[in-house]
């Protein structure tokens, strides 16, 4: 099994963070939607570490298609066909009061939003006219000043971030991937997830190799007693970040821990964050986030996802494991007799 991790550092020191982290031996790099522009600092990494790297994921709704075409084009092109697009949708307060766009049916529109940048791709590299007529987007005008034509890498493929049913189903019929959001849990992954994916890729008739499934997963890692406590401190935080959001309570409902969501939400909005993170309990823990040793997280790693994934992307929020241990990590991964290969 291959393994990704985040770019964590800021884009004045981004180049010098890559080539700590590639060698450790990890196969990709990703970003996300933070504090810094989730495609700026692949840019400045592509054209000098070897790993694939990928958005993970970008708001899509605040961007324009064609924005994001040239986007995934260039990266693809200065990382030497190692780029992959993640979209996501974010939520509504997220995009109408941080971002100042507009909101509405997001299945549908991420959905167009990825159909559109693949069909802007496409035009561009099998040289046809551009006719793309969407609910949510048009676009229909692409004069040769504007046409990069083909790249000399192919197409980047373009992944779909989700977690509910809807989105499952929508990346299965029109994405080249999933990427599976990190508050999650080998129940929810199972009886939620895998059987959307099945009824999307029936759906659009397409075969389970049409898509990649990248199942996220955080972990707290850690070889001593100081470590445990910082690593399971910040995925505590994490998750409980994760469990006031309404749009990931179905995951809290399967674990049977649906009364979390509202006391977690109510502490969000008084900002006690602290008590926020006493919520999470070791069982909530163990169900959401992979915990312990290297050898024991990649354990836990291959028997959650191993059947069906060949790649995932570990985060360690709020805290960086020592580089030995990352290594230990990675080496687990990939001699896992239980990965898929």
């Amino acid at each position: 099994m291959r393994i990704d991790i985040q770019l964590d550092a800021r884009p004045d020191r981004v180049i010098e963070r890559a080539r700590e982290l590639t060698a450790s031996g990890v196969d990709g790099l990703f970003t996300f939607e933070g504090a810094h522009d989730v495609f700026v600092s692949l840019a400045a990494v592509a054209p000098t570490v070897p790993v694939q790297l990928t958005t993970n994921v970008a708001v899509a709704f605040p961007r324009s298609p064609l924005h994001v075409a040239h986007m995934a084009y260039d990266l693809h092109l200065l990382s030497g066909g190692r780029f992959r697009l993640g979209l996501g949708s974010q939520i509504r307060p997220h995009i109408e009061n941080r971002y100042g766009a507009s909101w509405s049916r997001p299945a549908a529109r991420l959905g167009e939003f990825v159909t559109a940048v693949k069909t802007i791709l496409t035009a561009w590299q099998e040289r046809t006219p551009l006719n793309f007529r969407g609910e949510f987007t048009r676009h229909t005008l692409m004069p040769p000043t504007f046409d990069p034509g083909p790249n000399p890498h192919g197409i980047a493929p373009v992944l779909m971030g989700g977690l509910g049913p809807r989105m499952v189903r929508t990346a299965a019929r029109v994405a080249d991937g999933l990427l599976v959001m990190p508050f999650n849990s080998e129940r929810h992954f199972r009886e939620r997830t895998l059987p959307a994916v099945a009824e999307g890729l029936a759906r659009a008739g397409r075969a389970a190799a049409d898509l990649e499934i990248v199942p996220q997963v955080m972990a707290a890692m850690w070889r001593t007693e100081g470590e445990r406590q910082r690593a399971e401190a910040g995925v505590r935080r994490l998750i409980a970040f994760y469990g006031s959001t309404p749009a990931y309570a179905p995951v809290l409902e399967v674990e049977g821990r649906a009364e979390l969501r509202p006391r977690l939400n109510d502490l969000s909005k008084r900002g006690a964050v602290a008590a926020m993170s006493e919520l999470v309990d070791d069982a909530l823990l163990a169900a959401i986030a992979v915990r312990g040793t290297p050898e024991q997280c990649a354990a836990q790693i291959v028997a959650r996802f191993g059947a069906v994934a060949q790649r995932v992307c570990v985060y360690f929020p709020g805290y960086a494991p020592p580089a030995p241990q990352l290594t230990d990590l990675v080496a687990a991964l990939r001699h896992s007799p239980r990965a898929r290969r």
